[in-house]
């Protein structure tokens, strides 16, 4: 995989949304669930609300370095709360 210059950041994004979509997958075998409307007034499940996290996720990041600056890691602080909110009220 070198020719395709891979990083230990880049390693861990792609480790890290295959175990969310793993996790998501056992949570549906093991919990189906039923939509649910929530401040969006459209219905949505665990996955649609993952999605519109990393969907929003990848927009603050990008805010962030047009704003801030290269080091993320307050990006990632507002990406965690704002993927909980997601899942909490979306």
């Amino acid at each position: 995989m070198a020719w395709m210059a891979w990083t230990w950041p880049t390693a861990a994004f792609f480790v890290t949304i295959v175990a969310l979509l793993l996790l998501m997958t056992a949570l549906a075998v093991l919990r189906p669930e039923t939509p649910r409307v929530g401040i969006l007034r459209i219905e949505t499940t665990r996955g649609d609300r993952l999605f519109i996290s990393l969907l929003g996720s990848a927009f603050l990041c990008l805010l962030w370095l047009g704003l801030m600056g290269p080091p993320l890691w307050g990006a990632l602080a507002l990406c965690l709360i704002y993927a909980a909110a997601v899942f909490r009220w979306v």
